[in-house]
């Protein structure tokens, strides 16, 4: 095992007995039509597991987005059900929604960083939003900097890193809270084709220690190198669903 490896397996999460795995995600027959008519979503029937990696593949529009949206509770179900660690999206009342996303960390395609901010603030003020004691956030954040190969960039602000290093602070962020889910929305769009390898692999470890991990992406060489479930969305269904598969162009 890499010394990072280790490092994961300290995050909190241990591994995982396939035979205990439970449900984390669950759509039961949901569908999504907007006020403007739109049907982003038809009779969607899904199921990801605690512990598991899955990709989300689609064309633009397929709704990729709002499956997404719908996880974290931006949006709600026209019908069906849907449950996100515990919580019924359906029926999940205002004030409960914030303790919701603090059980997920996301990575965006444009990092989303704060660039008045340092590396180092950026990661930590994921956790002063909730309250965490100073002294914890001054052990966390240089632990979990560590971990994405960070630590000599603390001081540095987010405009002086490159695009990789950005996505790695990003992560950093995501992962602060010890989150039992992690959705990566295109986290390597925005940067060089040979990063991306590394920002996957990194997401793969994570994973391998018990955090789940779901990944929108439409770059199908990373779909196929890493061999993880494919969720192949298109026109609002789910036309596929399984390990290693492709889809098209």
């Amino acid at each position: 095992m890499s010394e990072r490896a280790k490092r994961i397996t300290r995050l909190g999460h241990n591994y995982l007995d396939p035979e205990a795995k439970n449900a984390l995600i669950r759509f039961s027959g949901v569908s999504k039509v907007y006020p403007n008519g739109t049907k982003a979503l038809k009779d969607v029937n899904l199921k990801i597991d605690d512990g598991e990696f899955a990709f989300v593949v689609g064309s633009s529009g397929a709704g990729k987005s709002t499956l997404i949206k719908m996880i974290m509770g931006e949006e709600r179900p026209t019908k069906g059900i849907i449950e996100v660690n515990g919580y019924n999206i359906s029926r999940i009342k205002h004030r409960q929604i914030p303790k919701l996303r603090r059980s997920m960390g996301v990575v965006f395609q444009d990092f989303r960083l704060i660039p008045t901010m340092t590396v180092y603030d950026n990661v930590a003020f994921a956790l002063r939003v909730t309250g965490v004691n100073p002294r914890d956030i001054r052990k966390r954040v240089p632990y979990i900097l560590g971990l994405v190969e960070l630590a000599s960039k603390a001081k540095c602000m987010p405009l002086e890193l490159s695009g990789g290093e950005q996505q790695r602070v990003a992560l950093a962020r995501a992962l602060v809270n010890n989150p039992s889910l992690i959705i990566a929305d295109e986290p390597t769009g925005n940067i060089d084709p040979e990063l991306s390898f590394e920002i996957v692999e990194l997401l793969n470890e994570i994973n391998r220690c018990g955090t789940t991990i779901l990944m929108v992406t439409h770059e199908h060489n990373l779909v196929a190198h890493f061999n993880k479930r494919v969720i192949t969305v298109e026109n609002g269904k789910v036309i596929s669903d399984g390990v290693g598969l492709e889809w098209g162009p």
